[in-house]
């Protein structure tokens, strides 16, 4: 008889340390789904568009909501950097927060069963990725060695093999998929039923489209470069926003020798957005990421940049001098991730999250 190995995290794991971030502009009665996996939690819920709405909470969790009366009064003049009728006002959620870790979910992601019919405990999954150890520097091909039953392969270096801390915990979706509007448009029913039971660390510099409708990160170590752009009302963009903040954030987390997981968990994702609108919203920047794409992928950071918020003002000093001639609106962007920083040290004064990492960027 082979033994297993017992769990080492027991439930609720980090319940003092953890905050669960939720963008929405609607009543939250998907959260009766989760209740029991989130509801040891704290809730840190972020409402979109007209303050004067009530959003209504399922009786039971522990949360604070912030509307745009908050942030206005919180932020004073800093606000202008929070994205407004756009999931990018999240990232207030992450400014906010004063725990180390950080899981957010859209308000229309549900439970997902595995094969066996099993519910998904999407949080455990994540906190997990997070707490394991990444490999960006030489691929596995058992992909993450440190789940139960794998290990690291023939011909891994020895001296690899203690990996670098986990910065962020990518999760997927079945159901909808994660399309863009020129997919959604042509695919109206595709819908994604393969569950793969596998982690990956995405290797160093390789870029990735990250979502953020299923995502883990470590707040300490890369919270600062968890912007999520300036998108939505009054700017010529949208839907782009944690694709820009996934970026921004590998290009910091393989300078600081950071690592990135991505594959487990998954959500059920339950309606796709109207591929018209979504179209509307996109269209510059399905324009634009041919040009943004090639930057984040050849951009550099210098070595004495060994803070997250030292890396993000040098990126957005690239940003105004590479992009800034593809459209304006790069030029604003620059300076909103400028105010976003100024915004985290002001709320979040320099401490662990600040840490500077020289021995790892001398890597």
């Amino acid at each position: 008889m082979v033994e297993t190995k017992p769990s080492p995290i027991p439930a609720p794991l980090l319940k003092d340390e953890l905050d669960i971030v939720i963008p929405t502009i609607r009543n939250l009665d998907f959260l009766e789904m989760w209740r029991p996996f989130f509801q040891p939690y704290h809730l840190i819920i972020v409402q979109d568009g007209d303050p004067s709405k009530t959003i209504r909470v399922p009786h039971g969790f522990d949360y604070d909501l912030y509307n745009r009366d908050d942030i206005n009064r919180i932020l004073g003049p800093k606000a202008s950097c929070i994205s407004f009728k756009d999931s990018a006002c999240r990232c207030f959620g992450f400014l906010i927060s004063n725990k180390k870790y950080i899981f957010t979910i859209d308000d229309d992601c549900f439970v997902a069963k595995d094969p066996s019919g099993k519910e998904i405990n999407a949080l455990e999954q994540h906190i997990r990725n997070i707490l394991t150890p990444s490999t960006p520097f030489f691929f596995n091909t058992l992909y993450d060695p440190y789940r139960e039953g794998a290990d690291f392969v023939r011909g891994y270096p020895f001296s690899l093999r203690g990996g670098v801390p986990t910065a962020v915990s990518h999760g997927l979706w079945l159901n909808s998929p994660d399309y863009d509007a020129p997919t959604q448009l042509v695919k109206p029913l595709e819908r994604n039923t393969r569950y793969v039971d596998a982690i990956l660390t995405v290797p160093k510099t390789t870029l990735f489209p990250m979502c953020g409708m299923n995502l883990a990160f470590n707040r300490e170590l890369i919270g600062p470069a968890m912007y999520f752009g300036l998108m939505g009302d009054g700017q010529p963009i949208g839907r782009y926003d944690d694709m820009w903040a996934g970026w921004c954030m590998k290009v910091i987390c393989d300078h600081l020798g950071f690592g990135v997981k991505t594959g487990l968990p998954y959500i059920w994702h339950s309606k796709a957005s109207n591929p018209f609108t979504n179209l509307r919203k996109e269209y510059k920047g399905i324009y634009w990421q041919e040009q943004m794409v090639p930057f984040f992928q050849t951009v550099t950071l210098p070595k004495d940049c060994t803070s997250v918020q030292k890396c993000y003002i040098e990126l957005s000093k690239k940003v105004r001098e590479k992009l800034g001639s593809v459209d304006e609106y790069f030029v604003k962007l620059a300076d909103s991730m400028v105010t976003w920083i100024e915004a985290w040290d002001e709320l979040n004064p320099p401490g662990e999250e600040a840490t500077e990492f020289s021995t790892v960027v001398s890597k």
